[in-house]
């Protein structure tokens, strides 16, 4: 397209979930919000005039054509009835409303579906296929494909192949999601407006699997090795410089880190990727958790101790359901419950959270101020632990927020234990004042988490990271992976250092 042309048309649409395959949880219709139309226009903070990440560049330089997208809380596999349903809607959207001259395609990267592999690549053949037959159909030039990611997703050569342009977020938190989306977006639509077609791909696999809280960008070496990526990126010749550390609770063929590089210097882009992924191998060893990590007792000594800051922050690791956990493992709050350092009298401790409906309702049932006596959580997950039993008074009672559904908050001794009637992170403050409850004066705050979201981070006096069980456990190696490609770091760390040049997947001219 010339850019004396009219500006592109561009379809959007995907799915998204971080899926643990070492969860008991699965993903089905109620975990997913569907949209369409203007909502799912309002996912992207570029498009929207008021908002202060608008760019009229991006917003005004295509027309924008929502199709379908879902979106979840990480979680367990996704049932096969919930993918094929969105795959087949977002498929014949595409045979409706096409030709397009781009696609934005939103997608994370760690999606697993129950019996299937790859579940994002095999998508994206779908997406592929359809734009291709729409083009065709039309006597349209070939559809570009423009996909942004998690840098937690997990990237097969399929994936990368079927893509034209690739990228994913820099920053872990991930404070950038909106900027790369924007990205995305923006690289899509300069392709589309200059009529260079798609640019040549350099894909690397890095034989190393860690989970995110070994991997923050907050500190090193992530900081640095991402750091890197701003000069490449910025190279004449190049469009695009990723790199993914991947999703550890996953356990298929293509869990592994990943860089790809695109550029129209095909050369440049090869050895840009091998050095990257070389800078990304060598410090496999130096890799640390992004806080002091040490298993339950050793935590709760720290917290405890009379010098500790407060409110001293306790992530309950195993359990995160923005990872992939169930939400509803008991373990840590159970063993706080039988502490007798949280009897009454002892220090303001706050436990979010599990969810059970029934345990919600027993504590409505009974109303604020009363005794209550009734066992909460381990519904979906109850192979790492049982109920835990809540013997205490109903402290607080409230409607909670859409996500977490009604909330009751039981004090047993000098626990605070929120329980929701879903699954629900506690990553903000208001996620605890919708609960009626005030964190910045409690002595220790557990959250079910691994590196903490900047608000968490905030609150923090000082915090650790627990080891704990869970469908998430940091500790990959008794997870137990079964289909991963080995070697693998740190699965085996005496393996022979790996070939990391780059396979390269030619420029696609525009008009081919």
């Amino acid at each position: 397209m010339s850019a004396a042309a009219t500006r592109p048309r561009i379809g959007t649409g995907g799915m998204s979930i971080e899926a643990s395959n070492f969860s008991p949880h699965r993903s089905g219709f109620e975990a997913f919000n569907f949209t369409k139309d203007g909502v799912l226009l309002s996912r992207y903070t570029v498009l929207a005039p008021e908002h202060e990440n608008h760019d009229a560049s991006v917003a005004d330089g295509a027309t924008w054509v929502p199709l379908v997208h879902a979106r979840s809380l990480p979680g367990g596999m996704v049932e096969p009835v919930v993918y094929e349903t969105l795959k087949a809607e977002l498929i014949e959207m595409i045979h409706a409303q096409g030709p397009f001259d781009g696609f934005f395609l939103d997608i994370h990267g760690a999606m697993t579906v129950v019996g299937r592999q790859d579940a994002e690549a095999d998508l994206t053949r779908a997406v592929r296929a359809a734009l291709d037959e729409t083009s065709a159909k039309a006597g349209a030039p070939r559809t570009l494909i423009s996909a942004t990611m998690d840098l937690h997703g997990n990237v097969s050569a399929d994936l990368v192949e079927n893509c034209d342009l690739i990228t994913c977020y820099r920053m872990a938190p991930h404070e950038d999601e909106q900027e790369t989306k924007t990205r995305a977006m923006a690289n899509l639509i300069t392709r589309l407006v200059d009529g260079t077609g798609a640019p040549a791909k350099a894909f690397v696999r890095i034989p190393v699997l860690l989970p995110g809280e070994k991997t923050s960008t907050r500190l090193e070496p992530a900081k640095g090795i991402y750091e890197a990526i701003l000069p490449i990126e910025a190279s004449e010749g190049i469009v695009d410089a990723s790199i993914w550390v991947g999703y550890a609770w996953a356990d298929e063929p293509r869990c592994y880190a990943t860089v790809v590089v695109t550029g129209d210097d095909a050369e440049l882009a090869s050895a840009k990727a091998t050095e990257l992924a070389t800078s990304y191998w060598d410090a496999r060893d130096d890799f640390e958790f992004v806080a002091p990590a040490a298993d339950l007792d050793t935590c709760l000594a720290a917290a405890l101790a009379p010098e500790a800051k407060r409110p001293y922050v306790l992530s309950d690791s195993g359990d995160n359901p923005t990872a992939g956990g169930s939400g509803d493992v008991t373990w840590t709050l159970t063993q706080l419950i039988n502490d007798p350092r949280f009897a009454e009298g002892g220090p303001r401790t706050v436990v979010a959270s599990v969810f059970d409906k029934d345990a919600v309702a027993a504590c409505f049932a009974a109303g604020p101020g009363s005794a209550i006596d009734v066992p909460a959580g381990a519904l979906v997950d109850h192979v790492h632990s049982g109920p835990a039993m809540l013997m205490g008074t109903v402290l607080q009672l409230t409607e909670g927020d859409a996500t977490s559904g009604r909330v009751a908050v039981v004090k047993v001794g000098s626990i605070e234990a929120i329980i929701t009637e879903r699954r629900k992170p506690y990553h903000q403050i208001s996620d605890f004042a919708a609960a009626g409850l005030t964190v910045t004066d409690a002595d220790i705050v557990v959250v079910k988490i691994g590196y903490l979201e900047p608000e968490l981070f905030e609150l923090a006096a000082d915090w650790m990271l627990m080891l704990t069980p869970g469908g998430v456990d940091q500790d990959l190696i008794r997870l137990g992976h079964k289909n991963i490609e080995r070697p693998m770091y740190p699965f085996d760390t005496d393996m022979v250092a790996p070939d990391l040049s780059a396979t390269l997947f030619p420029a696609i001219p525009a008009g081919t």
